[in-house]
């Protein structure tokens, strides 16, 4: 069973039951099945569309603003240029870049289409013009090597590739059909022999007519690699109907619209599901504008916010750490900020609580969400929850259910008791790419994913999520959560960045190690660094090695890539013998 087939299974064996209901008063917590509920309700105008033929494509542009009001509505601005898109000119470009991908290079259903490029004012107009021919996406990370994007172009069975011309070496190796963002104009890159996407929608002004395409909400929308933190690198599909549902609940949980004059900053990469779901196609639904930056650079953020009037920046907690060590410099140019959501990666409670206190005027909220279930899962309606729950990510947004279950026993936790957060909602993935058995270990028969993230529930239904089961260090049999240290380290006044992991040890079989920022001038030694935190913790706990580093290694979206500091923890270890 699919996990699709498995969550329309749920919500007939719900309807079917209504008479019984689960308990409000304790969390959303139905004691008979074991599963939380969320405690909010999408209106009847908010449904997620169920027709069995919309796609993606269709859904977004139905939902941009009325002809007479697209012209003049900026969607896109380019932050280093100023360069602005209207609604009409996306629109336009998006059907004549789509004639193009039919009738000039033979994209059809089924296809995949690799994108290979950081974020530009093209991007949405691509990732919409491959969906309309009822082609998938697979976008990668321009900060991958050849290595890996040939791993990725091999195992998604890529057909095309659209990339930005300074990473057009990296797919050589390949030999896939490339066409390129943009011409480069550095004389020593002879690229007159690729197509251009401007090139391509400028040939297909005014576009052809594309002949008509039998697509299903359950064709493959997206093909996207999972971040490989704590493992191989795996291909999560993605289906229309996932993109459908989030994008649902992406305009219920957003209260911004053109006529509040909302504009948003983008610098999270739009080939990460964060950046894609939000930013590429989500917030085209609401019509609002946003302020595009190819990538994050803290001066930069600044600039953009006070030039542009930013009042809303989904961001990820290193930048929010950074806005709090560096407030004074930030200065009034954030006047104009009204919210900042943080999302894929874990906010501790101190950064969370001097973020409130620097900046008391902005609305501060976090959620959690995976790649695998689309980006969502659990969301702060409120400032004012967020505020009087610090630690947590809020609560299950519409249409999820969840367990808590306890990883010995399989047994399904009641509020306040600890184990794996597993979820099911109608944005779920379809499983992975060519890989039964990962499927299989992810999601059960019943359509439940399992996250891999330890979480408990209180009795109002907020969820706190303190780490992932993969990276809790084992010391003397207790089980040491990196997540609780880090937050802790954070704290310190002169400690800018911070990532705890895992040393072999003969004795303890496993001590915390913390690799540590310092502020700049700061003479901060390892034995203050351990004592820190020993004054905080329990002592099985304790830091036990400190090592000292310009950089904590981050994905894109923001996670500690610990697997590499590991590595490169072992092979220090390894020379020193």
């Amino acid at each position: 069973m699919s996990a699709e087939e498995a969550w329309n299974g749920t919500v007939e064996e719900e309807s079917s039951n209504s008479q019984r209901q689960f308990d409000r008063k304790n969390g959303g917590f139905d004691a008979q099945t074991g599963i939380y509920h969320s405690l909010i309700k999408l209106g009847d105008h908010q449904k997620i569309p169920t027709r069995p033929d919309l796609d993606t494509a269709t859904f977004v542009l139905s939902q941009f603003p009325h002809p007479h009001q697209s012209e003049s509505q900026i969607a896109l601005i380019d932050a280093a240029t100023d360069r602005r898109v209207t609604y009409a000119q996306l629109h336009r470009s998006i059907r004549s870049l789509a004639s193009a991908l039919h009738h000039a290079l033979g994209v059809r259903k089924g296809d995949v289409v690799f994108v290979l490029s950081p974020n530009s004012l093209l991007y949405p107009t691509i990732c919409l013009a491959v969906l309309s021919v009822g082609a998938a996406l697979t976008t990668a990370n321009p900060l991958n090597t050849a290595s890996e994007i040939g791993k990725q172009v091999r195992d998604s069975g890529a057909k095309l590739a659209i990339s930005a011309p300074e990473e057009l070496h990296k797919l050589a190796a390949t030999g896939l059909p490339t066409i390129l963002t943009s011409r480069k104009s550095n004389k020593d890159n002879d690229n007159d022999n690729f197509l251009t996407v401007e090139e391509l929608i400028e040939c297909c002004d005014p576009p052809l007519e594309l002949p008509s395409v039998a697509q299903a909400q359950s064709d493959t929308a997206a093909i996207l690699y999972s971040s490989g933190t704590t493992g191989t690198s795996k291909g999560v599909i993605l289906t229309h109907a996932n993109f459908i549902a989030i994008m649902t609940l992406l305009q219920w949980s957003v209260d911004v619209s053109s006529a509040n004059n909302d504009v948003f900053l983008c610098f999270i990469p739009m080939f990460h599901i964060y950046g894609l779901a939000f930013f590429v196609l989500g917030l085209l639904c609401v019509g609002t504008t946003t302020v595009l930056m190819q990538k994050f650079e803290f001066q930069a953020m600044l600039d953009a916010i006070k030039a542009h009037k930013v009042n809303n920046i989904p961001a990820v907690p290193p930048v929010i750490l950074g806005l709090v060590k560096y407030a004074s410099k930030a200065g009034r140019g954030l006047s104009s900020l009204r919210r900042v959501g943080s999302g894929a990666a874990p906010l501790s409670k101190q950064v969370a609580d001097e973020f409130r206190k620097r900046f008391p005027w902005v609305e501060l909220r976090q959620g959690y969400g995976l790649t695998e279930s689309c980006g969502a899962a659990t969301y702060f309606m409120s400032a004012e929850e967020a505020k009087a729950r610090p630690g947590s990510s809020g609560m299950l947004v519409p249409s999820f259910c969840a367990k808590v279950v306890d990883s010995e026993t399989g047994k399904a936790l009641p509020p306040y008791r600890e184990g794996e957060l597993w979820l099911k909602s109608p944005t779920i993935m379809k499983g992975y790419l060519g890989n039964v058995e990962a499927t299989a270990a992810t999601i059960d028969s019943d359509g439940w994913l399992r996250t891999g993230d330890l979480c408990y529930f209180d009795e109002d239904g907020f969820v706190f999520i303190f780490d992932r089961i993969k990276e809790l260090i084992k010391h003397n049999g207790y089980q040491v959560a990196p997540a609780e240290l880090e937050a802790i380290l954070l704290s310190h006044p002169t400690i800018l960045d911070a990532a705890v992991i895992p040393v072999e040890d003969e004795e303890a079989g496993q001590i915390p190690m913390a690799y540590v920022v310092r502020a700049a001038g700061s003479e901060l030694n390892e034995d203050q660094v351990i004592q820190f935190v020993a004054g905080q913790v329990a002592p099985y706990k304790k830091v036990r090695r400190v090592g000292f580093t310009s950089a904590i290694p981050r994905s894109a979206a923001g996670k500690i890539l610990r697997k590499e500091l590991v590595s490169q923890t072992k092979q220090q270890l390894i020379s020193k013998l």
